[in-house]
Parts: C-alpha cells; structure tokens; sequence
C-alpha cells in the first residue's frame, strides 16, 4: 500500500491470486500461535479510550427477536471472535465466559464462533459458557478453511462431515442451530457444499444453514438446493458493500437473514480509537486493514467526529448509533457486536432502547455520505478469499 492515498478507495473488488492464497494459510499459522496462549493470557487493550453517552444496561433487557430465515434469535447477538485474539491479545478466559454468561442474563440467544477462531479454543470457550442454557441459546459456527497450513480453503463434502463433529464435540452439543460456510471455495461447487449440509440437517447435527462473504450469485446457487437461513457479511456505517453489490436486497427478496459482522467497523465506530492508536502487527490483523493506515486513518477521522456529536445529541455512544442504525435498516438484521469486556457488552445491548425513525436512519446516512472512506476494508490477507462472482 502506498504511505500517500491519491483518492478514496471504497471497498474495490479483486480477484484472489496465488500469493493471496499463500498469505491466508500463513495467517492460520499466526492463529495457531495466538491460541497456545490463550488460557493463560489476560486482556491487555490498550490504546481504547472511554465512551461517551449515558445509555447502558443494567440488569436484564426487554430484547426483542428477530428471524434469519426461520431461526429465531434475539435482536443483537454477540460475537465471540475477539474473545481469542484477532484484534488484541486473547482475553482471559474466566473473563471471556462470564461476559458470554451477562449477555444471556440481558437476553441475547444468538452467539457466533468459528472452528478457525483459536484456532478451534473459541468454539472451546464458547461451548463451557454456553453449556448450562444450551436449550436456552442459538450457536453458530462456520467451517471452510482448511487450518492446516497448506491450503487456504476447503469446503470438500468429506471435511465437512469430519469437522461437524469435531465443532459438536467443541460445542458440547448435539445440535448446531446455524452453520455457515465461513468462506465460498471455489474449488467445490456451491451445490455440493448444501447437499452436504442437506445430510447434517437430515441427521439433526445442523439445523438451519448460512454462507458469509458470499456473492449474489453463490447466494442464489444455494438457496435453490437447500434454503439459506443467514448471510453474514460486514456491515456498517463505514462498511456499505453489501447494498451496492446486491446481496441486502436479494437477502430481503429470498427471505434471508442478515447478519452483520463487524457492526462497529471493527472498534472503529466506537470513538475509541484515533489517529495516535498503533495496532500490533503480531496480534491485530487491523495492523493490516488499509482502512486502519497511517495514511487513511487521519482521511477516516471525520466520520467518528461527526457520529460521535450525532450520539451525545441523542444521549447515546457512537456504538449504540452504529447498532441502532443498523437495527433499523430491516427487520431481517441481526448484528453481531464483539466484545470481551462486560462494560462493553452492556454498552452495545443499549442501542435497543434507541428507536431511530427512517427519517433519522435517512439523516445519518445523508450526513455521513458527506465523508469518503479511505481504504479497503481488510488487508490483501483477507480478502483474497471473499466471493467475487457475480
């Protein structure tokens, strides 16, 4: 990446070519470090800033449901990803569990892990959390990446039956309530992979299926074999690509949920961040999100100053907005805040006492539309393993 923008890069699609590829089996290796520390290492965030806003939750939240396809789920779910790493040091996992166990006590039932978060010690923590309100609760999990080292991807029929069971076992359940294809292969039909799926659902190890980062086209292919419950894609009041390519309106046509990943632009819709943060390049994969640059960040700034006035104005945080805002684009959304801290967690479930009006959702987006977006969303890494194919 150029140290100088010439001009604002909006999220631009690309194709992914070999050295891609070698790079995505080189950040599993990095995962694979980050989890042999993760039991014993402690939450170490530095560089985040307080919030602003008086909105927070105490006790339990009147949180409403929502449907991804037929699978009911409340209103916010809660990501578990950054509970092993990714963007800081993994937390400890004491910590990690009882954040988990407060957000169901405010009414979330829809976690979201992966078996190649940890690698696999997400799934881990999120099974021993969740285990005493199982019946209580929808897990989701993604299969897809190989997490061997030597290929980046792997959506192969066989695998996936393998590693069903060995997310199950993780889970410490019988029953998956949604599992997505984390990436689309695209050396495995899509058709195969929901045939594949068909089987599970047919056993009763699966009950609803999703796809994330999946195009229009792949959507479509999918739907027609086996109904998509879920898409899950970034979205966020940085992260718009999902309404200029098509796949929110052919969600909402198919009767598909949404679910945004990333619903606070990576912490960065926050306020918490600003142009003196320095992400580690061994810990944080936003050391490598152009967006996160020395060269974009300071381009990027105008937008969390003018959302950061909008939230005080409405006696909330730039968090609950970005939430907000989202929850009130289509009842068909779910956002998936990550967070390890239970002040966090509180914060983010306060967004659902903030009832934004279309007319409000129109201001914002009007107001932001003022302010480019410098910078593609994540690095070379990964997005050489988004789906292109229209």
């Amino acid at each position: 990446m150029n140290d100088q923008p010439t001009a604002p890069l909006i999220q631009p699609s690309r194709h992914p070519n070999r050295r891609d590829l070698m790079n995505i089996a080189a950040a599993g290796a990095v995962m694979t470090t980050t989890a042999s520390s993760f039991f014993t290492a402690t939450a170490a965030l530095a560089n985040e800033k307080p919030s602003s806003g008086d909105i927070s939750v105490k006790g339990k939240t009147q949180m409403q449901k929502r449907k991804l396809g037929t699978l009911e789920v409340s209103e916010l779910g809660l990501g578990c990803m950054n509970m092993t790493g990714n963007y800081n040091p993994p937390a400890d996992k004491q910590q990690s569990i009882k954040t988990i166990r407060t957000a169901v006590e405010n009414g979330v039932t829809f976690f979201d892990t992966a078996e190649v978060y940890g690698p696999y010690i997400d799934e881990e923590l999120v099974g021993e959390a969740l285990q005493p309100f199982r019946d209580q609760v929808k897990i989701a999990t993604k299969f897809g990446f190989a997490i061997d080292g030597t290929v980046a991807l792997d959506s192969r029929p066989e695998r996936i039956r393998r590693v069903v069971d060995e997310s199950l076992k993780r889970l410490r359940t019988d029953r998956i309530d949604l599992y997505y294809q984390h990436r689309v292969d695209p050396n495995v039909p899509i058709e195969e992979v929901a045939d594949a799926i068909k089987d599970l659902i047919t056993q009763g190890k699966v009950l609803h299926f999703g796809l994330s980062e999946a195009s229009v086209k792949t959507i479509r292919r999918a739907h027609a074999v086996l109904p998509v419950s879920a898409v899950q894609s970034e979205l966020s009041l940085w992260t718009r690509n999902v309404e200029l390519n098509g796949v929110l309106k052919t969600c909402e046509d198919l009767g598909i949920g949404f679910v945004p990943w990333s619903p606070v632009g990576a912490g960065f819709l926050t306020g918490k961040y600003d142009t003196t943060t320095v992400f580690d390049k061994k810990t944080d994969f936003r050391a490598g999100f152009p967006k996160f640059s020395k060269a974009y960040l300071p381009l990027n700034m105008p937008i969390i100053e003018w959302l950061k006035d909008y939230a005080q104005k409405r006696g909330a945080t730039p968090s609950q907005i970005a939430l907000a805002w989202l929850l009130a684009k289509s009842p068909n959304i779910v956002p998936i805040p990550g967070t390890r801290r239970e002040s966090h967690l509180l914060e983010n479930l306060g967004a659902w006492k903030i009832n934004l009006s279309q007319t409000d959702v129109q201001e914002i987006e009007t107001s932001l539309s003022r302010f480019p977006v410098y910078g593609d969303r994540m690095g070379e890494t990964h997005m050489s393993s988004i789906d292109y194919t229209v």
